[in-house]
């Protein structure tokens, strides 16, 4: 599927819990279509946890779906190999135990936990093995997580607990793969997986929890597993409700109809203040928000594509814009102080291990008098009105901006670099478009010349690195693709290969700096600042959340099930009692998203999503 975290900055999911009866009239007033889903009462002292979420899920299918809210829930109820330690992040053992790599590092041998499926079935290698070759040889299947077994020559399972996976060269992210594995006796009775929806219930996985009911663009029923290897969860019952937008369960957590809410931008993550029931939640953030600059846009076969400014090829010019930034100044006045001004490039602080920052002369400030004489010495000279025009006096250094139409945060950020791209004598005119132009204009036909972007980064960087390879560029016709910068250097591709083949974690990250210093310096790219992650919780109705990573991270939007699966609530008063507070026995309200809203954004991320292995799916 397309690039993870892919463009939208501030898309918001909202992460609920518990029953949403007063949201009620402001979710069927605020969707175009809404519809209200009753459900039965719980038994008495049931707990149940809700999330809410703007996505609704496209599909049950792992093979298939590639929404955000749909890789949450599938890694839910489905196991891993690996999954990301929550404490350090690195690499620690799911369905996989241990694991060996031959000398020449391109044979992986695993060996598989003796546990079993949700239907009481022993899972075996032949699982893992069934998963991986059903996408390696089913074009459909590739879908959800196709390029994750790209580079995989062969998937075997040589007893019911040895799993070996030989790969046609060296691959250091083998331990960051995305895919759930599925039980085989299912899907191998079940017909084309590539059309197969996985909607008979109740699902068959080996996770935390099992899904029991799911109704289109309403909700998904979750019960906890009683036979998860690790132990059950806390609660007994999670539900995923999908809301309108954030703006409706913020109100609904105020009132006390919902107890958490995930991924809020600045302003919303504002409005939670005041109210002594509510914990605000200021943590570490996956995401880096950075310009994408249009400096040449070429095919993946090296043909000139789209209408960029010329002067964007000029490193002079992209060096002047960098230099013209106020980074901490957008992080105070766009993002109220709750992000982190990037002096570094594409991977967050939150990953200390990949981490590179800019230091002494490399590191780029904020100082218009250099932006200018940078222009000035490369021969932009400023006309009468003030705009500089090419060294050949043949064009103006006017340009656009693109932002998204929904998202008012990028429209303050407009803004401010409208004006200190004035000062150097660069006219930037915003434009706005939905996601789907968004999409097509800044990573396949090349019409635009600076937009804003991002990217929610996985704890192996592996993806977010490649979007910038020359292979990920667009075919003429404009398929393939899954570029973020249609960036295309020898260096850094040669770099880029090194670090594949470097299964030393501290070699591999120098060899990760070095590439992300390179895109510092040639610019096809210019971080902005680093997003916070904002959450907000009733403290009256969640007794336990474990961050991931513990240290200050993530509740919603972690990169493994240790959030959700370490969630619990106090023991609830008996169904239907007069203090239930209606968390029990009242009815979801659920706002189907407007057609217009999740048919463009469907498209969006089937687009963005077709090409990445991350598991955050924007």
């Amino acid at each position: 599927m397309t690039r993870l975290g892919g463009r939208l900055a501030a898309l918001g999911v909202a992460l609920v819990v518990a029953t949403l009866p007063a949201a009620q009239g402001q979710a069927q007033t605020q969707a175009t279509r809404a519809q209200t889903v009753q459900q039965k009462a719980p038994a008495a002292g049931k707990k149940i946890v809700r999330i809410g979420a703007t996505q609704a899920v496209d599909s049950m299918s792992p093979f298939l779906a590639v929404r955000l809210v749909s890789s949450s829930v599938h890694r839910w109820i489905y196991s891993y190999l690996t999954v990301p330690d929550p404490k350090t992040l690195e690499p620690s053992p799911e369905l996989a135990e241990s694991w060996e790599t031959s000398d020449d590092k391109l044979t992986w041998t695993f060996k598989i936990r003796d546990t079993k499926w949700s239907d009481g079935q022993p899972v075996t290698a032949q699982d893992v093995a069934w998963t991986f070759n059903t996408i390696m040889t089913n074009d459909a299947a590739k879908q959800g997580n196709g390029p994750a077994v790209e580079n995989f020559e062969s998937v075997t399972a040589t007893d019911d607990r040895t799993l070996v996976i030989k790969t046609k060269k060296p691959q250091a992210s083998m331990l960051d793969n995305p895919i759930p594995i599925v039980p085989k006796h299912v899907w191998e009775k079940a017909g084309d997986p590539g059309k197969f929806q996985n909607d008979q219930y109740p699902i068959v996985g080996s996770g935390p929890f099992i899904a029991v009911e799911h109704k289109k663009d309403a909700y998904v029923r979750l019960e906890a597993n009683p036979d998860y290897w690790r132990g059950k969860p806390k609660i007994d019952e999670l539900d995923v409700v999908f809301y309108e937008n954030p703006e409706a369960a913020i109100t609904g957590l105020k009132k006390g109809d919902i107890d958490l809410i995930g991924r809020l931008d600045a302003p919303q993550y504002e409005a939670l203040k005041g109210d002594p029931n509510i914990v605000q939640w200021n943590g570490n953030g996956r995401r880096a928000a950075y310009l994408q600059i249009n400096h040449g846009a070429t095919t993946i076969d090296d043909k000139p594509v789209g209408d960029g400014h010329p002067a964007l090829k000029d490193p002079k010019v992209r060096q002047a814009i960098h230099y013209a930034i106020d980074k901490q100044a957008l992080v105070d006045q766009v993002q109220n102080g709750l992000a982190v001004p990037a002096d570094g490039s594409i991977i967050p602080p939150m990953y200390k291990d990949f981490f590179w920052q800019a230091e002494g002369d490399e590191k780029v400030t904020f100082d218009i008098d250099k932006a200018n004489k940078i222009l000035d010495d490369a021969g932009y000279k400023k006309g009468p009105d003030g705009v500089r025009t090419m060294p050949d006096g043949k064009r103006k250094l006017e340009m656009r901006f693109s932002i998204h139409t929904d998202l008012p945060v990028e429209e303050k950020l407009a803004q401010y670099l409208t004006g200190w791209l004035k000062q150097i004598g660069i006219t930037l005119t915003t434009r706005k478009l939905d996601s789907t132009k968004f999409t097509e204009e800044t990573g396949f036909t090349g019409l635009f010349d600076i937009a804003i972007s991002g990217w929610s980064v996985n704890p192996d960087p592996e993806e977010i690195l490649a979007t910038h390879l020359c292979s990920r560029r667009p075919t003429a016709s404009g398929d393939g693709g899954g570029t973020e910068s249609f960036y295309c250097n020898p260096d850094y591709e040669k770099l880029y290969q090194e670090q594949l083949s470097e299964l030393d974690r501290a070699k591999r990250t120098e060899i990760v700096k070095k590439m992300e210093k390179q895109l510092y310096t040639d610019a096809p790219v210019i971080a902005l600042y680093y997003q916070n992650d904002l959450e907000g919780y009733r403290k009256d109705r969640i007794s336990n959340i474990t961050p991931m990573p513990e240290d200050k991270g993530l509740f919603y939007g972690a990169s493994g099930h240790w959030p959700i699966y370490s969630l619990d609530a106090p023991a609830p008063a008996a169904a239907g009692s007069a203090d239930d507070g209606g968390s029990s026995t009242g009815p979801i309200i659920g706002g189907i998203v407007a057609v217009v809203v999740i048919g463009a954004l469907g498209f969006f991320l089937a687009r963005r999503r077709r090409r990445s292995v991350t598991d955050d799916r924007e």
